[in-house]
């Protein structure tokens, strides 16, 4: 074999091997580019909503959409400053996602005020229609639907009676600039009409949340709290005020009774992002369309105790209630 010849057959090898990175490189590339991408907005950290989240991304690995592997998940989170959601829902637009998730209302309405076009989907929202997110829960019409932990107030109340039947007057503690929290304080009130007295506290930011329980506590025999994002974020402050004043606390979520309330029958905050994940590969894939697909809501809770608690309250659980619930 000539020199010529060799050169020749040398310099094809070497068109053949970098023709064969390019190409592989220019799949993976384009692979990537149809990767679904899921913008997700929380709008605080607290146990309940990193629970939905948590439930989420687990169901969306599950049904196939694991995080950079099969699809891009891209995460905010505003930490309870209600001025960052606009700037962070901007961000996750100008990533062009396939479908957007709200958990807790405010982030749902920062979603919303952006896109009417990308489908969003509803994590922890207890009156999407109060919110102005859909029309009505059963023909949502629009952009969005998706999941809704609109507490089992009924359940709630009866929960309290028999646990409290003596019962006489129950503060009610939650944030004003909340419209779900609006929506399940009158809830609560219509449900309990004559049943015991209630006395509402409401606090603008959690900032006030000490010196409003330390009021409360000396007005009320037990304090119920909604599903309140605030709230939560200084639930520690009201648990330790209620201890030292021997007040039961009865949340509406059941991390929040592990955390020093007494006792809820309340939606399983993973589930709740389980369901919502389910729902938005049906979106995803096609199967359904947000205009006329109903907010799901659960309709029973789970019943959670806190007997430790009991115990320090001096307050005797019913033998009832203790084998019905989940400790």
């Amino acid at each position: 074999m000539n020199k010529r010849l060799m050169y020749i057959m040398i310099g094809l090898c070497v068109m053949v091997i970098c023709g064969i990175g390019y190409s592989h490189y220019t799949q993976q590339q384009h692979t990537s580019k149809e990767l679904p991408t899921i913008g997700v907005l929380q709008f605080v950290s607290h146990p309940s909503l990193d629970l939905i989240r948590e439930g989420f991304i687990d169901e969306m690995a599950k049904q196939g959409y694991k995080d950079n592997q099969t699809a891009h998940i891209m995460y905010q989170n505003a930490q309870g400053d209600q001025s960052k959601l606009s700037s962070m829902s901007q961000q996750l637009l100008s990533r062009e996602p396939d479908i957007l998730v709200g958990i807790a209302t405010p982030a749902a309405q920062a979603l919303a005020n952006q896109t009417t076009s990308i489908p969003i989907m509803l994590g922890a929202i207890s009156d999407p229609v109060g919110a102005g997110l859909v029309a009505s829960r059963e023909h949502p019409g629009g952009n969005i639907t998706g999941v809704s932990h609109q507490a089992p107030v009924k359940q709630q109340i009866k929960l309290i009676k028999d646990i409290l039947p003596e019962v006489k007057t129950v503060g009610v503690i939650y944030c004003s600039a909340e419209d779900n929290s609006i929506f399940q304080v009158e809830q609560f009130k219509k449900e309990v009409g004559d049943q015991f007295d209630i006395k509402t506290y409401v606090v603008p930011s959690t900032n006030e949340i000490a010196q409003m329980s330390h009021v409360m506590v000396s007005e009320v025999d037990a304090v119920y709290i909604p599903t309140d994002n605030i709230i939560a974020n200084g639930y520690q402050t009201l648990v330790d005020i209620a201890d030292k004043a021997s007040i039961p606390l009865f949340p509406s979520v059941d991390t929040m009774v592990t955390d020093g309330g007494l006792a809820t029958v309340g939606i399983n905050q993973y589930q709740l992002g389980v369901k919502t994940a389910q729902m938005t590969v049906d979106v995803l894939e096609g199967n359904s369309d947000p205009s006329d697909t109903p907010v799901y809501t659960f309709t029973e809770g789970d019943l959670i105790i806190n007997e430790e608690k009991a115990q320090k309250l001096g307050i005797t659980i019913p033998e009832t209630i203790k084998e019905e619930a989940k400790k």
